[in-house]
């Protein structure tokens, strides 16, 4: 068995080993059939409508013996392909970092030291130590182990644990399977794709990956605005092949169209979005395991948190004592009675302690003026914790014979397994009380005496001499009371889950400025209440206590049935089921358990729960930015569709304005701008000062999508003028395409500037912090006036140079086409006033 000095004998792998070891067998990781990402990536785009129809377009250039045309389309297909690889790269890369984040550590043994490690870099001939609540990392041979139990589902479909220890019979664990109790030191002989797991896991492979409900929504527009395109591109190929009665340049006119109307810059800016985004919350100390978290994370309405090292520090120090014997609470505990129940609630802990209050007991036991008992007892039976309350039981036992049955855990728990009168519980009670209003967390501590082997199947069966209670202090973290009033502010309700008891919870709620710390209910009454009354009271109650799995397990349905979006902390084994049930489950990153990091959603590297406001902040400004980016898409996109349209199917003078060359230059400039402009776009200062979002299946609301089809058609009346103008005053067809593209860029750039925010002006917008905003708009503007100013371009594009008047008058169209919402925003602003 295992002892607390006896993993220091075991040496392990030295450095060198390891090395050597690594270089035989390879890594620790399981290798599937790579895959070319690139040709993959290549393939995807090709089959793409609107290269589709770059293709087409070219290839008729090229039949027709335009050359100059086609070799420009030629490289505007490498310029938009080089973009779009570059972009998917890069969203590639993000994702990738994160998941070799979130990959699980492990412990193990080298150099005669435990060190924490990559379970990647794990090799065979490693000892690996294996507790409750972690994966095994990798197939191998029980060395040494403590009450031992392992769930090997994921290989055999069996749910119940197995106990396993040395004997040659039971002393195999494997890759993938979960400690469920004790403590095991195990010799590794296969990793990777050598393991039982690796062997099997191909079929890992073929597993698909389904779309978020946003994916589906915008992958839906894309295709009917695809439809939709197709339908016209027909109608307009009929229209022009009935005037010109030419084939090619019939389809091509209709391909300009077609081209306008397909928005392909909606499905990578959310691909964007969404891993750059994560990518963000990771450089912050935030893992997210999966890219689509970050939908739900702006529309988070509850947050359940643990107490322990969530709201405090979970650094625990012994604080006092409750010594029943003679009813009396203490806080030195150097007489005989505080000796021994100090020395019962060490015995009554793990022998290698990484709970923080078991670890503050050792450290207490070992400045004990006593012979320190440790070495010559050893581990020989272990209840883990369980119960409702919980409490856990060890047998120690010596060479001699002589047994240490102890047990410690929630005071009802072991009064309720004590012979103990209604007065005497009372009188422990009131101690109990007592000690959790100053905010202690109280432990209750037993001894029992036992003989023989055969040990009862429950450590409740045990009939304890109750000896006292402990009491630990875990101080507040200091930055927690500011982060409870900015969830407050940004409207959303914070509720405590924790094991602990009522009065110490709410003691430690009102020191950190916690609202309604009054309000509370524990998990016996929870559990005995219908679905309808809980329905009600769990949106009343700001503090849970005593709670175990089943109880949280329904506090999180009840929420939803309440259609909360619920964000749940947890760090424990018993923590699993809750954090996948709820819509964000959220992990510590160090104290965490494997399983609660697997069941969970996001990772707090630093256990810093401060870190939900940054990850709540930046879910709530990507929704924001990517609808910016998609209403500028729709906006921009409106007008192009029907300044193509209109004159052709109303037979005006000029059907044609722009070809294809002209409209995959619009598509080269809305490109960066909705996907690189808009996702680096700052969080607008009242974002954290509103109510969340509704959590809905549609994306945009009917006053939102109503505005960007307004501004695309007041946008397109500025472009009908400048037309009529021209012809008004018989402008030839080269110089009235030149003034309607200046008119359609001009408002395109204001576009840009005015949709960074639809509810603060211009003037306001102009100060945040985006150096990439002047360098596209710049670059736009370099552009345009090359095809004004340089004669080979301009005649390529079919311009002409027009007056400084004319100049002028697009100019300013432009500007007044898109500035009018300004006026809307300072009414949106008088009626919604800043929170």
């Amino acid at each position: 068995m295992i002892t607390d000095n006896q993993p220091e004998k075991l040496k392990g792998l030295s450095d060198e080993e390891v090395l050597t070891s690594r270089a035989n067998f390879g890594k620790n990781s399981i290798i599937h059939e790579e895959k070319n990402v690139f040709l993959n990536s290549i393939l995807e785009m090709v089959i793409e409508p609107m290269f589709l129809l770059l293709i087409a377009a070219t290839t008729i250039y090229f039949i027709t013996g335009d050359y100059g045309n086609g070799i420009f389309m030629m490289a505007a297909i490498v310029l938009i392909s080089t973009i779009s690889l570059y972009q998917e790269s890069k969203s590639r890369s993000a994702i990738q970092a994160l998941k070799k984040l979130s990959q699980p550590n492990s412990k193990v043994i080298r150099n005669g030291e435990i060190v924490e490690i990559s379970s990647e870099e794990i090799v065979i001939g490693d000892l690996i130590q294996t507790e409750e609540g972690t994966f095994i990392p990798a197939d191998g041979v029980i060395i040494q182990s403590n009450d031992f139990a392992v769930n090997e589902s994921v290989l055999t479909g069996e749910s119940m644990a197995v106990f396993k220890n040395e004997s040659a019979l039971t002393n195999t664990v494997f890759l993938g399977t979960i400690v469920s109790s004790g403590l095991a030191i195990c010799k590794v002989t296969a990793i990777g794709n050598e393991t039982q797991l690796g062997k099997i896991g191909r079929s890992i492979e073929n597993i698909v990956v389904e779309k978020t409900p946003l994916q589906v929504q915008i992958g839906s527009f894309v295709k009917k605005m695809s439809i939709v395109g197709l339908v016209i591109f027909g109608f307009v190929w009929a229209i022009n092949f009935y005037n010109s009665g030419v084939v090619l340049d019939s389809l091509l006119k209709a391909l300009t169209l077609a081209m306008s109307i397909i928005p392909e810059e909606i499905p990578v800016a959310f691909t964007t979005f969404m891993a750059l985004g994560s990518w963000r919350l990771m450089k912050m100390g935030i893992i997210v395991k999966q890219t689509k978290t970050v939908e739900t994370l702006g529309s988070a309405t509850v947050i359940c948190t643990d107490k322990t090292g969530t709201i405090t520090e979970n650094k625990m120090s012994l604080a006092q004592g409750y010594l029943y014997a003679d009813d009396s609470i203490i806080t030195d505990f150097s007489s005989e009675l505080s000796i021994e129940l100090l020395t019962i609630a060490m015995w009554a802990s793990e022998p290698i302690p990484f709970d923080p209050m078991e670890i503050a007991l050792h450290e207490a036991y070992t400045k004990l003026d006593i012979v320190d008992e440790r070495p010559n007892f050893s581990l020989v039976h272990e209840y883990p914790l369980d119960g409702k309350p919980p409490m856990m039981t060890h047998v120690f036992e010596n060479k001699n014979g002589t047994k240490v049955i102890a047990a410690k855990g929630a005071t009802e728990a072991l009064m309720a397994t004590s012979n103990l009168s209604e007065k005497e519980k009372e009188q422990i009670l009131t101690a109990m009380k007592t000690m959790a209003l100053e905010g202690y967390r109280v432990l209750g501590v037993g001894i029992t005496n036992f003989q023989g082997n055969d040990y009862p199947q429950k450590q409740q069966d045990f009939k304890f001499d109750f000896k006292g209670l402990i009491a630990f202090y875990d101080p507040p973290k200091a930055n927690i009371k500011a982060t409870f009033e900015t969830f407050y502010n940004a409207g959303i309700q914070i509720k405590i889950v924790t094991g602990d008891n009522a009065e110490t919870t709410a003691t430690i709620a009102k020191q950190v400025g916690f609202r309604n710390a009054d309000k509370t209910l524990n998990g016996d009454e929870l559990m005995a209440m219908d679905d309808a009354t809980l329905k009600t009271r769990v949106m009343e109650t700001a503090i849970f206590t005593r709670m175990f799995p089943e109880a949280k397990l329904k506090i999180i349905k009840a929420l939803k049935d309440n259609n909360q979006i619920v964000a749940m902390t947890g760090d424990g084994v018993n923590d699993g089921p809750a954090l996948k049930s709820a819509h964000i489950g959220i992990a510590m990153g160090k104290k965490g358990t494997e399983i609660a990091k697997q069941a969970a959603n996001l990772i707090l590297i630093d256990d810093d729960f401060s870190k939900m406001i940054d990850a709540i902040a930046m879910g709530r400004k990507i929704y924001s930015n990517l609808k910016k980016a998609i209403q500028y898409i729709i906006s921009i996109h409106i007008p192009i569709i029907l300044i193509v349209f209109i004159p052709l199917a109303l037979g005006w003078i000029y059907p044609n304005i722009f070809s294809p060359v002209h409209v995959i230059f619009l598509e080269i400039i809305m490109g960066p701008t909705c996907s690189i402009i808009y996702e680096n776009e700052p969080m607008e200062r009242n974002l954290m000062k509103v109510k969340p979002r509704l959590f809905t299946t549609t994306f945009f609301k009917l006053n939102e999508i109503t505005l960007s089809i307004i501004q695309g058609i007041v946008i397109t009346l500025g472009l009908l003028f400048i037309y009529q103008y021209c012809v008004t005053i018989n402008c030839s067809e080269k110089t009235t395409r030149t003034l309607i593209f200046l008119t359609l860029i001009t408002a395109n750039i204001f576009l840009t500037l005015t949709n960074r925010s639809f509810y603060y002006s211009i003037f306001t917008t102009l100060r945040y912090k985006n150096n990439l905003v002047l360098i596209i708009i710049s670059a736009t503007i370099a552009m345009t006036a090359s095809l004004l100013f340089i004669p080979l371009l301009t005649t390529f594009f079919e311009f002409e140079k027009v007056s400084g008047v004319q100049l002028s008058l697009s100019i300013i169209v432009g500007f007044l086409s898109v500035i009018w919402i300004e006026i809307y925003k300072v009414y949106k602003r008088r009626k919604v006033p800043q929170a």
